[in-house]
């Protein structure tokens, strides 16, 4: 019995070979990829990362000139407060007090009975009284008011004691001193002068 021969693949042909009666044809073979692709590939990466990284030094250089510019104005506006301190005593100087047109200090004194005193149950208040206004004001021991520790309000008593104050009118910048006397005995804490009947009254304390 004689073989049968097969034809066997020829190289040249353009489909695949076969191997054997019947074989299945090999798959073809994937094309290679191109190092091109790969290259585009990590060069897109590679500006993606760059944007990244200009725009984290970006935020950083931004924060940094936040800071420093409130650290200067902090800086600035501290020294403020102390000028306005030193200047405050310049702008708020008090004005020159003016001396009272009338002044009277008053003080205890020992009662100095004159021939007109009935009793020796006086109690005297030496007082100077000076002229510091631009006019002439008038004096008299009635003019004058003995007010007690108990806010009893003695009235002077005339020629009693005999350094009673005189009656005069003082010129600007004149004084004279003498004693006011109330009746009874009692504690004095401050006289009062009205220069006539209208006049504004001058307290003062008895020390």
């Amino acid at each position: 019995m004689s073989q049968q021969q097969y034809p066997q693949d020829q190289p040249g042909w353009g489909g695949p070979q076969q191997q054997g009666y019947g074989a299945q044809p090999f798959p073809p073979r994937p094309p290679k990829k191109s190092s091109a692709g790969k290259i585009i590939g990590f060069g897109c990466l590679g500006v993606v990362a760059l944007f990244v990284l200009i725009g984290i030094i970006g935020v950083i250089a931004s924060t940094g000139s936040t800071d420093g510019d409130t650290t200067s104005v902090t800086k600035s506006s501290a020294p403020a407060p102390a000028a306005s301190q030193k200047s405050g005593p310049a702008s708020e100087s008090k004005p020159a007090q003016k001396a009272a047109p009338v002044k009277v200090t008053a003080k205890k004194a020992a009662f100095s009975k004159s021939v007109l005193a009935d009793s020796s149950n006086y109690t005297s208040v030496a007082v100077t009284i000076t002229n510091n206004s631009g006019k002439q004001i008038s004096v008299n021991p009635l003019y004058f008011t003995i007010t007690d520790t108990g806010g009893t309000k003695h009235t002077a008593e005339l020629g009693v004691d005999d350094k009673q104050l005189d009656t005069v009118d003082l010129a600007p910048g004149e004084n004279v001193s003498g004693t006011i006397t109330g009746k009874g005995g009692f504690t004095p804490k401050y006289v009062t002068y009205t220069d006539g009947l209208f006049g504004d009254p001058v307290h003062a304390e008895v020390s």
